[in-house]
């Protein structure tokens, strides 16, 4: 149910990235121009395959795909990025929210990569409330997010 990334999986990762995206960080940013002028399925879809074909050989770096999990029943439902022990993304498609994905994904990246930190908007308190059943607590640690004044805390858990 939980898998490696390839490369067919771009064009529904660009999806649930740009829909969850929208839907949850238009009320924090209040930035339309970006949410539904420069956020777009396609654009991000090149942005991975662009990145996917850069990073062909074994001498550079880790293709992005390396190191993103895919929630898939027959349908990729959700995805997880994860580097070393962090937890860079964690999207779930709005249609599967409560239907335990985020869970499903989070747990397997505690279990395979022992992950112990990420960010999160402050402002995200779903989100936040979700990390915090799985362990996860205020480091104190807090920045703002780049070209923006909203704030960012970075959250760790305990191994």
């Amino acid at each position: 149910m939980i898998r490696r990334a390839n490369e067919q999986d771009i064009s529904r990762i660009a999806e649930i990235l740009v829909f969850v995206k929208r839907m949850k960080y238009r009320t924090i940013f209040h930035n339309d121009e970006f949410s539904f002028g420069e956020l777009q399925v396609l654009d991000v879809a090149k942005q991975y395959m662009e990145c996917c074909e850069s990073n062909d050989s074994d001498s550079q770096p880790a293709r992005i795909l390396d190191n993103i999990w895919v929630y898939d029943d027959g349908i990729v439902k959700g995805l997880i990025h994860v580097e070393g022990s962090e937890v860079v993304e964690l999207y779930v498609d709005y249609f599967f929210w409560g239907q335990g994905v985020g869970s499903a994904l989070l747990k397997f990246a505690i279990k395979e990569f022992s992950v112990d930190r990420l960010w999160v908007l402050d402002k995200n308190t779903d989100a936040i409330d979700f990390y915090k059943a799985y362990g996860f607590i205020e480091s104190g640690k807090k920045q703002f997010v780049e070209g923006t004044e909203e704030i960012e805390i970075l959250l760790v858990r305990e191994v």
